[in-house]
């Protein structure tokens, strides 16, 4: 999830109950070139592990290179992006445009394992549109050259982020594919992590914007599926004042009130009159002020359900 699992959100999600944490894309290219911005989004730190670095690019040797380097940054696996839809990234032959040219993407995995002794894993698609929907034979490639475990987001890059995933495309890849599969896509609360998981099969599954609006989604998974109870949930207020001390900690000064607000917002769906709050966030500049409307909302929503909001757009953008 592009700008959002930064260091300092997966300080917080670790927190949560997450259990295997992934950075955001990072540019094989840009550590090529020694980018500062690029080695500064590769940030890891040991309260986080187990953790690993996504990579993307369509240079074979430099992904090579980068995956060389993210074990030297201190990573736990290596995980290769066969999945970004985003079209700055696909017109160049990186993200899910991989996934039209299995024999590069079979050399290109080749490379990046003779690079490293950590798992070399990937994230990919169902496939490009709904007439080339590959992702067992990705699969088999992928086995062939020895990566760990395939992701799969149940969309083909053509869907972006429109409709919903294909859980039943998944299920047929999981009982075909020669390792382990980790299934993705909408799954927004506890009971439809544990539903996918035992429906599908799969070896484990993967949950994105679910946090973004239910921080505490990991700790239910967790406790749903091993004593089958729900948890208390934490006052919203004190769950966000977690994530700002981690913010705190980790941003840049430049960032810091563009990321609560970000965060404050996505919290905020599915309670009455968030639309109203998130107006209100954006238009505040005052540091100060800005915490003091979180404060008063979330405690105003404190004792008041939170409506499933899944398909809204606001939680659609780009980064599931």
């Amino acid at each position: 999830m592009a700008g959002i699992t930064d260091c300092a959100f997966r300080h917080f999600m670790k927190k949560q109950g997450a259990g295997i944490l992934t950075t955001e894309l990072v540019s094989a290219n840009g550590i090529e070139h020694g980018s500062l911005r690029t080695r500064k989004i590769m940030q890891i730190e040991p309260s986080q592990v187990p953790v690993g670095i996504q990579i993307f690019g369509e240079c074979p040797e430099n992904l090579a290179k980068a995956t060389a380097f993210c074990e030297e940054k201190g990573a736990d696996f290596v995980d290769l992006n066969l999945g970004c839809p985003v079209n700055k990234v696909v017109k160049k032959g990186a993200g899910s445009a991989m996934l039209k040219d299995l024999p590069k993407l079979g050399h290109t995995l080749s490379l990046m394992k003779k690079a490293t002794s950590l798992p070399v894993t990937i994230k990919i698609r169902t496939g490009w549109d709904q007439n080339s929907r590959n992702a067992l034979e990705v699969a088999h490639v992928a086995f062939n050259e020895g990566v760990t475990w395939v992701a799969i987001h149940g969309r083909t890059r053509a869907q972006g982020y429109e409709g919903l995933a294909d859980w039943d495309f998944i299920k047929a890849v999981k009982e075909a594919a020669p390792l382990p599969i980790i299934g993705n896509g909408d799954i927004t609360s506890a009971s439809k992590a544990l539903a996918r998981l035992k429906t599908s099969g799969c070896d484990g599954v993967m949950i994105g914007r679910g946090c973004l609006k239910n921080p505490q989604i990991f700790k239910e998974s967790l406790n749903l599926m091993q004593a089958h109870t729900k948890i208390t949930k934490k006052n919203l207020y004190d769950l966000f004042l977690e994530l700002y001390k981690s913010l705190v900690l980790y941003c840049e000064p430049k960032i810091l009130n563009l990321q609560i607000k970000k965060f404050a917002s996505w919290f905020s769906t599915g309670y009455p009159h968030s639309a109203q709050f998130r107006k209100q966030l954006f238009t505040q500049k005052d540091p100060k002020d800005l915490l003091k409307i979180i404060e008063d909302y979330f405690e105003q929503i404190a004792a008041l359900p939170q409506k499933d909001t899944s398909d809204e757009a606001f939680l659609m953008g780009g980064h599931g």
